[in-house]
C-alpha cells in the first residue's frame, strides 16, 4: 500500500474547553481546572489560553496560579463529562478508521491509510475531522498528518488550537529538525537535562549522532530515540475499541478531613462506588473482582481485593464488599488520609450470567432498575440532584470531589 498515512488528533485543552462549553460566561476570562484546597489536593489541571498567558502550568499549586493571576477562575473537574467526550470524540473518528489507539483521554492515532480513496488525503480527512468535532462537540482539535506515529503526534503539538499539520518524508528534516529535544515522544525531563549536558539541544542534533552513542548515554531507550529522531518508527496503529478495551473502573479521593472509623469509611466507600457503578453500567460492564486502595495520613498505602458473588454494576453491592475487604485488613492504627475503590475483571453486562438459588434474583434486577433510574434522574438534573440518605450524614463526604483516575486501557490509564 506504500507510504502510510497516520493522524494523531488532539482536543485543544480538553478539560477547560469542555467546562467554558457548559459555562459560556467563562468565555474570555482565564479559567482553570483545578482540586481543592480544602480537599487537599489544589493543584492546576488543565488550563485555557487566557490563563496559559498569565504563565499557569499544569500541576502547579493553586495558590501559586492564585499569585501569577489574581482573576483567575477555578472549576472543579468533572470527569464523567470528559469521559463522555472522549467517547464522542472517538465516535467521529471511527469514521474514518478502525484502527484507532487512544493516548489518554483527549488525543488517539488514527490510521487513514485504507480510508485515502474514498475519503481524501491525510490532510483533508484531518481538515473534515477538525471541522466535524467543532460542529459536533464544540470543541476545537489540533491534527497532525504524517507517515509515522511519532511525527503525527509532533504533528499535532506544533501548532494549536484547530489546526492541521503536515509532516512528510520529504519535509521532515526541515520542520521537525530544528525543534527542541523536549518536543520528541519519549524525551522526558531527565533526558532532556542528559541530552542538554551533552550539548544536544535539538531533535536534529539527536538525530545527527551515531546510534551507539545514544546507546551509550540511555541504552536500548536511547536506540529507540535515534530511531525516532531521524522518521524510521515503523510501529502501528493497535486497533483498541475503547469500549471492550477497559481493564478496570475505579474513582480515588483525597478526603476533606481524616477518616477514624467503619462509619466515616462507609460514607466514602459508597459515594466513590456510586461513581464507579454508573460509569461501568454507561460503558456496559460489571464487575467479578473489587479492589481498595488506602493511605493513611503517615502516608503508608496498601491495596487489597477480593471477587464478588457473581458480578455486579450495583452500587452497594461494590461499597459492600469494598467494607468488608477493609474491616478485614485495616485496623485504624492511623487514620485514612485517601481511599479508592476499583471493579476489575470486568466483563460484558448482557454476557450470560449465573443464577443463585441463595439470592432473590428478583430483588437483584429491582435494584439493577433503581440504579439504571438514577442515572437517567442525574443525566437531566445533575449528578447530586438525588442521593443515599447515608451520604447525607457528612455533608463535606458526602460530595467528594473524587478522580475517575482508574480507567486502565492495555495501553495504561486514560
Amino acid at each position: 500500500m506504500g507510504v502510510r498515512t497516520i493522524l494523531h488528533a488532539d482536543m485543544n485543552n480538553c478539560y477547560a474547553s469542555i467546562e467554558m462549553l457548559h459555562h459560556p460566561k467563562l468565555r474570555g476570562h482565564p479559567v482553570a481546572v483545578g482540586g481543592s484546597v480544602e480537599q487537599r489536593h489544589g493543584i492546576i489541571l488543565a488550563k485555557n489560553y487566557e490563563a496559559k498567558a498569565y504563565g499557569i502550568q499544569v500541576g502547579q499549586a493553586l495558590w501559586q496560579a492564585k499569585q501569577k493571576c489574581p482573576g483567575l477562575i477555578i472549576v472543579s473537574p468533572n470527569y464523567d463529562r470528559y469521559l463522555r467526550f472522549s467517547r464522542l470524540f472517538r465516535k467521529i473518528l471511527a469514521d474514518y478508521s478502525d484502527q484507532i489507539e487512544p493516548f489518554g483521554i483527549d488525543e488517539c492515532w488514527f490510521d487513514v491509510t485504507g480510508s485515502r480513496r474514498l475519503c481524501g488525503s491525510g490532510e483533508s480527512i484531518a481538515d473534515e475531522v477538525r471541522e466535524r468535532v467543532k460542529s459536533e462537540l464544540g470543541v476545537t482539535v489540533s491534527v497532525g498528518v504524517s507517515y509515522n506515529k511519532i511525527f503525527a503526534k509532533l504533528g499535532s503539538d506544533m501548532k494549536k488550537p484547530d489546526a492541521t499539520t503536515v509532516i512528510t518524508q520529504e519535509n521532515f528534516k526541515d520542520v521537525v529538525w530544528p525543534l527542541p529535544a523536549a518536543d520528541l515522544l519519549g524525551v522526558g525531563r531527565a533526558t532532556q537535562k542528559k541530552l542538554t549536558r551533552y550539548g544536544v539541544k535539538t531533535i536534529g542534533d539527536m538525530a545527527r549522532l551515531e546510534p551507539y552513542i545514544m546507546q551509550g548515554w540511555f541504552g536500548k531507550w536511547g536506540l529507540f530515540l535515534h530511531t525516532y529522531a531521524n522518521g524510521l518508527d515503523v510501529s502501528s496503529v493497535k486497533p483498541v475499541s475503547y469500549e471492550t478495551a477497559v481493564k478496570s473502573v475505579g474513582n480515588s479521593t483525597t478526603c476533606p478531613r481524616d477518616l477514624t472509623n467503619d462509619h466515616d469509611a462507609h460514607i466514602v466507600l459508597l459515594n466513590l462506588a456510586e461513581s464507579v457503578a454508573e460509569r461501568m453500567r454507561d460503558l456496559g460492564l460489571m464487575a467479578r473482582t473489587v479492589q481498595i486502595s488506602l493511605r493513611t495520613n503517615d502516608l503508608s498505602w496498601f491495596e487489597r481485593q477480593m471477587p464478588l458473588a457473581h458480578p455486579s454494576m450495583i452500587a452497594t453491592e461494590l461499597a459492600n464488599t469494598a467494607m468488608q475487604l477493609l474491616r478485614k485488613h485495616f485496623h485504624w492504627e492511623a487514620p485514612l488520609r485517601s481511599v479508592g475503590i476499583r471493579g476489575t475483571n470486568l466483563t460484558p453486562i448482557e454476557g450470560v450470567r449465573q443464577m443463585s438459588f441463595l439470592e432473590d434474583e428478583a430483588r437483584r434486577e429491582r435494584k439493577e432498575r433503581l440504579e439504571y433510574a438514577i442515572d437517567d434522574i442525574r443525566r437531566r438534573y445533575g449528578h447530586h440532584s438525588i442521593g443515599r440518605a447515608l451520604l447525607a450524614f457528612d455533608d463535606r463526604l458526602g460530595k467528594l470531589d473524587a478522580k475517575a483516575d482508574h480507567i486502565i486501557h492495555p495501553i495504561g490509564y486514560l
